[in-house]
């Protein structure tokens, strides 16, 4: 898969900008990607070293409307570590 397709987008929380600190950033990406597909992704787009990938499938909860319940979505998160001397600019 092309990089642009697996990374959807950096994700700014609370959470996220905390690990900022400690060289970890965290991204949206395709439920279907790979660690390794993420992690060669990451070094094209951002020219920087990966030294981890740790990934998590995430399910939102279900909603209850008039018309019925609707099943929540599905999304697919990465924390990706990178080298002591790289930095990501996000901002």
């Amino acid at each position: 898969m092309d990089a642009t397709i697996v990374i959807k987008k950096p994700l700014i929380t609370e959470k996220a900008t905390w690990a900022n600190g400690q060289n970890r950033y965290l991204f949206s990406v395709d439920g279907r990607a790979t660690k390794t597909e993420i992690k060669k992704a990451v070094e094209s787009l951002y020219k920087v070293r990966v030294t981890g990938v740790n990934t998590m499938t995430r399910r939102d909860r279900d909603r209850i409307y008039k018309y019925g319940k609707v099943a929540g979505r599905v999304t697919k998160r990465a924390i990706v570590r990178i080298h002591p001397e790289d930095k990501i600019e996000l901002f």
